[in-house]
């Protein structure tokens, strides 16, 4: 299991990694009270109280080593955190009667992951699980949750627990596999992540819990409207830049939705960029495999086929097909959804800027982006827009 932090917004092109928040009731765009323009206001900190967010911000050596012991394990005290914006997570190392008899060093560890208080709810958590079981039954490569010990402990699926003394900060744990990130991949190595790909939508569309209808569904309802809403109510934008923001945001949302009303959704990884994909050379992994589920949702396959390649130049094209082919000889593709590439690409920046306004008062957040809320981060963004605005009118 590997989480690595978020990128500069800077300029939030195709590779930025938003991260979803639950869906509120749609308001009027534009409608909001005038206060301090750049400036984010603060907002609730934690959907279940400032009980189970002070323990994800103060969480102790006693309390991470408690945790990782529910799955049965006997931790030596060592413990590494690793990069994580939304979520806190933990190597520890734990306790092994025979070392010798180890095929890594990689199993004298655990990660530990606490998720976000309030960002999802208890049932949404057991449906990125459930998603990663079936992978997992169905031997496509991922890095699963490991139950807890005992009769009746880690919830519906096994393999989820809250830290005691707050019941709504949900964690998990997953064994510790080696990979590295493939920042480049040749021909053979695309086809070869387009068939794995393609193995993991057949699963997401298949099986009792394919529906996943707690999940986030990838809409411009969902992803635009709701984020933009958002942006407006906490006045994130400044107020000079927010007439040209607003306008092309609601034309890449409303262009969106004609496009996306005939297009099939279903469980996807919805984060699939090169982050969260990483290669082996041994077993239990050896080739491509995927990690960080955490923004799980039930989308439009082709989301996840662009984050892998998300340029638009000829090389990223040709190398799209490459993909594309691998993913063939596993699942049919319907080439007609490559038209939501844009959409989606305009709706992750709208997204993405929305993230990092709900969780500007973490401390770790005005730290890292420190960029965000000054009139060059959002000329930038109205930029942005307009190219997509640009494109998809261009394309109709």
């Amino acid at each position: 299991m590997s989480e690595k932090p978020k990128k500069s917004p800077a300029k939030a092109k195709a590779d930025k990694v938003p991260k979803a928040a639950p869906a509120k009731p749609k308001a009027k765009s534009g409608a909001k009270a005038k206060g301090a323009p750049v400036a984010v206001t603060e907002h609730a900190a934690s959907a279940w109280g400032d009980r189970e967010t002070e323990f994800f911000y103060d969480l102790t050596p006693d309390r991470i080593l408690a945790a990782a012991e529910l799955t049965g394990v006997r931790c030596t005290g060592r413990m590494m955190q690793m990069n994580s914006m939304e979520n806190r997570v933990w190597e520890v190392e734990i306790e092994v009667a025979d070392e010798a008899a180890l095929k890594s060093r990689s199993e004298k560890s655990r990660i530990l992951k606490f998720y976000r208080p309030g960002r999802w709810s208890q049932v949404q958590i057991e449906e990125e699980h459930r998603f990663l079981l079936d992978l997992q039954e169905a031997e496509v490569p991922v890095v699963a949750p490991l139950p807890f010990a005992g009769k009746g402990r880690g919830g519906a699926t096994g393999t989820l627990a809250s830290v005691p003394g707050a019941e709504n900060l949900f964690f998990t744990v997953f064994p510790k596999v080696g990979g590295r990130h493939p920042d480049e991949m040749s021909e053979e190595q695309l086809v070869r992540v387009g068939r794995q790909l393609g193995r993991m939508h057949n699963v997401g569309a298949s099986g009792p819990d394919a529906a996943a209808p707690h999940r986030l569904r990838l809409t411009p309802e969902v992803y635009g409207y709701m984020n933009l809403d958002y942006l407006l109510e906490t006045e994130a934008i400044p107020e000079r830049l927010e007439e040209p923001y607003v306008l092309a945001a609601e034309e890449i949302c409303g262009r969106a939705e004609e496009l996306f009303a005939d297009a099939a959704l279903q469980r996807i990884h919805g984060d699939c960029h090169l982050g969260n994909l990483l290669w082996a050379d041994s077993p239990p992994h050896d080739g491509p495999f995927w990690v960080d589920f955490d923004d799980m949702v039930v989308g439009p396959p082709v989301q996840d086929i662009w984050l892998i390649v998300p340029g638009r130049d000829d090389d990223a094209v040709e190398r799209r097909e490459h993909l594309l082919r691998g993913y063939g000889e596993m699942r049919d593709f319907d080439r007609a959804t490559l038209r939501l590439i844009e959409p989606l690409r305009a709706l992750r920046y709208i997204h993405f800027s929305a993230w990092i306004a709900k969780r500007w008062i973490d401390p770790a957040f005005p730290r890292r982006f420190e960029h965000f809320g000054t009139e060059s981060y959002w000329t930038e963004q109205v930029a942005d827009l307009r190219e997509q605005v640009d494109l998809m009118r261009a394309a109709a």
